[in-house]
């Protein structure tokens, strides 16, 4: 998809693409930032490894822009489902479920490559050409944006899941993926503080 469709569709009155699209876009622009350090930083030790996996997370969470957006039209589907008799409401009601608990899926996913790519910039920032430290951290504080959004819209799509099991489950992952996301922001940080001093 175009950027600028792409913006146009964000913009637009339709529920989707939203802001899960947008937490994987904005992993992506993390990868490709940080592939693009690793790229000028080749000579040094291990940024073969960093770019060749920042591609491929890159490819990956552009993938997930339409896949979000996917998934939560399988929650408008299961709404627009006929609820007049009483096999209707309750066929639409497990509809509704299954749509919920599926389109915490591709929030799962961006959050966890992104938290790997927050690991791969701090590298990027200890390691890279020190002419684009400030790609790496630009790249840094998308990646993090896309941990947050990507956790926010499993907390959002939990709301209405019955499964007390599922949400338990998700609610622990949403926990130890706060706590790493804040480790490893504070990291970064840290690494950035000491650029140049």
């Amino acid at each position: 998809m175009e950027i600028k469709h792409f913006l146009d569709e964000l913009a637009s009155s339709s529920p989707t693409p939203g802001g899960g699209s947008a937490s994987a876009l904005a992993g992506a622009l993390a990868a490709s930032l940080v592939g693009m350090v690793a790229g000028l930083s080749q000579k040094r030790r291990g940024m073969k490894r960093v770019r060749n996996r920042t591609l491929l997370l890159q490819k990956r969470l552009f993938r997930a822009v339409e896949e979000d957006a996917k998934g939560y039209q399988g929650v408008l589907k299961a709404f627009r489902l006929p609820k007049n008799a009483e096999k209707e409401r309750l066929r639409r009601s497990r509809a509704i479920q299954r749509a919920f608990v599926k389109a915490t899926v591709t929030p799962q996913l961006v959050t966890r490559l992104s938290l790997e790519l927050m690991e791969l910039c701090l590298i990027a920032v200890r390691e890279g050409n020190a002419n684009a430290v400030s790609d790496a951290a630009v790249g840094a504080y998308l990646s993090d944006t896309a941990v947050k959004g990507g956790l926010m819209n499993i907390r959002i799509n939990l709301g209405p899941v019955k499964d007390k099991a599922f949400v338990r489950k998700m609610q622990a992952l949403i926990r130890a993926a706060e706590k790493k996301r804040k480790q490893r922001m504070g990291r970064i940080e840290k690494a950035l503080r000491q650029v140049g001093s």
